[in-house]
């Protein structure tokens, strides 16, 4: 009998972006800026303007995900997605944003994680394994993101 496995994982980063300029990185079209391949597909709205309830997919490795931004409060820089890779897992995300000082961000990032078939449990475990370095790997790309803008390429 499959037995659903749920883990919850945490972790943070500092940006050298004020809060401003860093909240707007965590979006979906502000992904698109530092994330390789992140290509969301909107379905609403349809432009894909940042909005509670906005719906759209991902795709990765193969697999499609569909996602809603579930709560959105910009007055207190937070995001809360809920996802859905079907047949595998589903994931509440939470990105929040806060201010060290007046030029360097907090970024604080939680997953919670359900499997939905064995693979979802397999796909969680090596998910929490890389956690803490993809976490690191969101702070180089951004870093990079940043660097070539400054230079216009």
């Amino acid at each position: 009998m499959f037995q659903a496995l749920q883990q919850h994982l945490s972790g943070e980063f500092t940006l050298p972006l004020d809060i401003d300029s860093a909240y707007p990185l965590f979006t979906p079209a502000g992904e698109t800026l530092w994330v390789p391949d992140w290509q969301p597909q909107y379905f609403h709205p349809a432009d894909g303007h940042t909005s509670a309830g906005m719906v759209f997919s991902t795709g990765h490795g193969g697999e499609s995900t569909l996602w809603t931004l579930a709560d959105y409060d910009p007055v207190a820089y937070r995001y809360r997605y809920v996802r859905v890779t079907p047949g595998s897992r589903f994931v509440q995300v939470q990105v929040s944003c806060q201010p060290v000082d007046a030029a360097n961000t907090r970024v604080c990032v939680s997953y919670t994680l359900t499997g939905l078939s064995e693979d979802g449990n397999a796909a969680i475990r090596d998910f929490a394994a890389g956690y803490q370095a993809m976490l690191a790997e969101w702070r180089s790309l951004i870093l990079a993101w940043r660097e070539q803008s400054r230079h216009g390429q």
